[in-house]
C-alpha cells in the first residue's frame, strides 16, 4: 500500500520500513557496521559513480538511518530525506549545496538562540552572511532579497516564543523571488504542520526534540520537497552544473526531484561527515511511533498551563499562540489547526531576579537546555541559550530578561500547574 494513502498514525509506525529481509525482525535492526561488502568490482564502481543505489560506508548511508529518513520523509510529505548528527548539522547541510562565498540568507529574527549565533557568527567563516528580518513584515522580507540571496529561512513555530510563522505568505515571497524556502519544523513536527504543503522547499528538524521525544539522543534531518527547479537559474551550480568529483555528472539533470537528496548524501555527508549513528536512529524511530499520541497531550497540557498562567496576577504576559488573546491565534487555526505546540514563553512581573528564583524552585519542570521531551522543561533564555545577544536583540528574539521558556510535557496537567504555582509564590 502506498505511503501517500495512509493516515498519519499509520505512517508513524510503518512508513519507510518493512520486516528485515534476512531475519524477519519486525522492529528495524540497529545495523552497527561501518562498511558493506560489495558483490564484485563492477558493483563497487557503480555505487561510487552514483549509477546504482546501495550501501558503501556508514558515513554516507546506513540501513537503520535510511529507515528513519524514509519515515520522516513520509510524515512530511517529501520526496527524499537525509539524516545527520544534529539539528545544527541539518541547517548547515541544507544550505551547503545552495551557498557560495558572498551569498546570504534571509532569516527570521525569531529563531533559536543557537541558530542566531550560527547564522550571524559561524556563517562568516564560510564567507556567508544572514540578514535578519521580522517575518511578519512581508515588505521587509522582499526588500532584503538581493542578487546574492540564496535562501529564505524560518521556524514554523518559533523558539522560544512559540510564534507561528505565516508559511503561506512567506512561501509566496520565496516562490516569486525564485528562492528556496527552508523551514525548521522542530517545535511543531509534521503532526501539527507540514511546511511543504505551505510552500517550503526544504524542511529541517532537530530530531533530538519531539520526534525522539525522550531526551536520549541528538540528531537532525533534512526533507526535500522535490519541487524546486535548481536549474531554473545559475544561482545553484552545485546542483545544476557538472560535478567534477563525479566525472561531470549534473545532479539536477541526473536525479531530477531527488537532486538535493543525492547531493546531500554524495557530497554533504561525504565531505562534512555530519553522520547520524544507527543507535540514535533506532531511538528516534521508536519515538516517532508515538508522536501523534504525545503531541496531542503536549498541546492539551500547554493550552491549560498557558490559560492558567494568563490569569495569574504574577504574570505579565504569555506568548502561547493557542490562547484566543494571542495576535497569532487566527494564524494558528490556519497554519496549525491541530494546535499551537507546547513551547512558549512567560514574562514575570518580578523581572530577571524572579525568573532565576522561579527556575530554582520548580520541581517537576526540569531546568535544562532542551525542549520536546516527555518531561516538562524550563529555561531562562537571557542567561543561557540567548545570553550572547544584546538586550535589544533579546527583545527582538522574544527572550527579554524577564522571560522564561516553557516546554510543556505530558505529565498530569494539575501537577504541572501546582508546581508552577508554588515556584512563583
Amino acid at each position: 500500500m502506498s505511503d501517500k494513502k495512509l493516515g498519519f498514525d499509520t505512517l508513524q509506525v510503518h512508513a519507510g520500513t518493512e520486516p528485515d529481509p534476512a531475519t524477519g525482525a519486525r522492529q528495524v535492526p540497529i545495523y552497527q557496521t561501518t562498511s558493506y561488502v560489495f558483490k564484485d568490482a563492477d558493483h563497487a564502481a557503480r555505487l561510487f559513480n552514483l549509477e546504482e543505489v546501495g550501501y558503501i560506508y556508514s558515513r554516507l548511508t546506513n540501513p537503520t538511518v535510511s529507515a528513519l529518513a524514509n519515515r520522516i520523509c513520509a510524515l512530511e510529505g517529501g520526496t527524499g530525506a537525509v539524516c545527520c548528527s544534529s539539528g545544527h548539522a541539518a541547517q548547515i547541510m541544507a544550505l551547503f549545496p545552495l551557498m557560495q562565498p558572498g551569498c546570504n540568507v534571509i532569516a527570521s529574527t525569531r529563531l533559536y538562540g543557537g541558530t542566531l549565533t550560527q547564522f550571524s557568527q559561524t556563517f562568516k567563516r564560510f564567507g556567508w552572511s544572514a540578514k535578519f528580518v521580522d517575518f511578519d513584515d512581508l515588505d521587509a522580507v522582499r526588500e532584503a532579497i538581493d542578487d546574492d540571496t540564496r535562501a529564505i529561512f524560518c521556524e514554523a513555530i518559533a523558539n522560544p516564543g512559540g510564534v507561528i510563522t505565516d508559511l503561506d505568505a512567506i512561501g509566496k515571497v520565496a516562490k516569486n523571488a525564485g528562492l528556496p524556502l527552508i523551514v525548521d519544523n522542530t517545535a511543531s513536527t509534521p503532526y501539527l504542520v507540514r511546511p511543504i504543503e505551505h510552500g517550503a522547499t526544504l524542511v529541517v528538524h532537530s530530531t533530538t526534540k519531539y520526534l525522539t521525544g525522550n531526551g536520549t539522543v541528538t540528531g537532525g534531518c533534512i526533507v526535500d520537497s522535490g519541487t524546486f527547479d535548481w536549474a531554473a537559474s545559475d544561482k545553484f551550480p552545485s546542483l545544476s552544473a557538472p560535478e567534477p568529483a563525479y566525472h561531470g555528472l549534473t545532479f539536477s539533470e541526473t536525479f531530477g526531484p531527488m537532486a538535493f537528496t543525492f547531493h546531500a548524501i554524495a557530497v554533504g555527508l561525504r565531505d562534512l561527515g555530519m553522520t547520524m549513528n544507527p543507535q540514535a536512529a533506532h531511538y528516534t524511530l521508536m519515538g516517532i511511533e508515538t508522536l501523534s499520541l504525545r503531541m496531542e497531550r503536549h498541546v492539551r497540557n500547554a493550552a491549560e498551563v498557558a490559560t492558567w498562567l494568563e490569569g495569574d496576577d504574577r504574570i505579565e504576559a504569555v506568548t502561547y499562540a493557542g490562547l484566543p488573546s494571542s495576535p497569532y491565534y487566527e494564524r494558528m487555526t490556519r497554519i496549525c489547526p491541530r494546535g499551537a505546540g507546547a513551547l512558549f514563553t512567560v514574562a514575570l512581573k518580578g523581572g530577571y531576579d524572579a525568573c532565576v528564583e522561579t527556575v530554582s524552585k520548580l520541581e517537576l519542570f526540569s531546568h535544562v537546555a532542551n525542549l520536546g521531551d516527555t518531561r516538562s522543561l524550563v529555561i531562562h533564555p537571557a542567561s543561557t541559550t540567548h545570553r550572547q545577544l544584546s538586550e535589544a536583540e533579546l527583545i527582538k528574539a522574544g527572550a527579554a530578561p524577564n522571560v522564561l521558556r516553557l516546554s510543556v510535557g505530558i505529565e498530569n496537567v494539575d501537577d504541572l500547574i501546582a508546581d508552577l504555582d508554588q515556584a512563583l509564590s
